[in-house]
């Protein structure tokens, strides 16, 4: 066992132990670490989103690149702002409108791609081309996609077979809503044991 001797080191491992206390109860080294966490997160983000979006999209492309077609960008940014005060409320519609029509136009067709193109190609397969575990796995596939989609067919009443064809919709929809689940908890527990193993190795040194 050697402790470390550099001073980040100490600081990340005394603000983690911080953290940690609230296993025990709510209280103030926690609440400090808590604002303090925020507060540098806030900063830091900050300072970048002004240097990535301000500094290299409308300062040096204008000012430097003489592309002033591209402060029509910047005043729309300002005049979001304008939302700070409520007698000019009103200004900052005309951004937020462009802003979510433009990003509404840019998302929707990668979504189409991806979300609904992708999911109806996986379903379309010949089993004659595969092999037996292969064609099950599609198979499968299929009847999970096919099943959830008419247990969100409200258009009749779920009853006789399309009652019990949504049910099985239903265990698809939990089979998949585990999983994801079951994957966010494993991603919690890897971040938990990367401050473990951050206290016993470059902390404490107990882990060579």
């Amino acid at each position: 066992m050697s402790l470390t001797i550099d001073p980040g080191i100490w600081v990340a491992a005394l603000f983690t132990l911080a953290i940690f206390s609230f296993l025990y109860k709510d209280n103030p080294v926690y609440k400090f670490a808590e604002h303090l966490l925020v507060g540098v997160s806030a900063g830091y983000y900050l300072v970048q989103y002004f240097f990535s979006a301000v500094y290299k999209k409308l300062y040096v492309p204008v000012f430097i690149n003489g592309e002033y077609w591209l402060i029509v960008g910047g005043i729309l940014g300002i005049m979001m702002f304008a939302r700070l005060s409520r007698r000019s409320e009103w200004v900052s519609r005309y951004p937020v409108a462009f802003y979510v029509a433009a990003w509404a136009g840019y998302v929707i067709p990668s979504y189409i791609q991806v979300r609904i193109l992708q999911q109806v190609k996986s379903t379309m397969f010949n089993p004659f081309a595969m092999s037996i575990q292969e064609a099950l796995s599609a198979t499968v596939l299929l009847v999970g996609v096919i099943t959830t989609l008419l247990y969100f067919y409200f258009s009749a009443e779920h009853k006789g077979g399309l009652k019990h064809v949504s049910r099985i919709g239903i265990t698809f929809l939990m089979i998949g809503f585990g999983a994801t689940f079951g994957y966010n908890v494993m991603g919690r527990v890897s971040l938990l044991i990367g401050r473990f193993q951050f206290l016993m190795t470059d902390w404490l040194g107990i882990i060579q």
